[in-house]
């Protein structure tokens, strides 16, 4: 990623906090309706799901432009959701309910460039979760 990359997307996510609740709940209603065979990998309480999604968000951005501090963590990150019954294709779908959040949380400053930049920083941590999970 490049620095303006790195940047935007850093920029973009300080407007998410104050709303952390709205884009969790918009995430999961998401991530859930275009794809309901996800819902038993969940709790049935989200209340605190919701919050380890935006905890794991803030981490992974915060450390953008020093990755390599957060790689261990993001491996495990991985290795702990294969475990939960995570299978590589559910990334594209998470991936995808990401973008629809963002793009409905950001819409007042939501661009090609801003998307370009979100869907690398999403890439770079999906690839980074998958490297976590033993090989079988």
């Amino acid at each position: 990623m490049t620095p303006r990359q790195v940047a935007i997307v850093q920029d973009s996510f300080l407007k998410l906090v104050p709303i952390s609740e709205l884009v969790s709940d918009i995430f999961y209603d998401q991530l859930f309706l275009e794809n309901p065979d996800l819902r038993p990998l969940f709790p049935t309480d989200m209340k605190v799901q919701k919050i380890k999604l935006m905890k794991a968000l803030s981490a992974a951005v915060a450390h953008l432009h020093e990755i390599d501090v957060v790689v261990g963590s993001i491996r495990e990150l991985g290795a702990k959701h294969k475990a939960y019954g995570v299978e590589d294709e559910h990334y594209d779908a998470v991936g995808a309910a990401l973008i629809y959040t963002l793009k409905t949380a950001l819409s007042e400053i939501w661009a090609d460039e801003l998307e370009e930049a979100w869907v690398k920083t999403y890439d770079l941590v999906a690839t980074t979760m998958k490297e976590g999970v033993p090989d079988q």
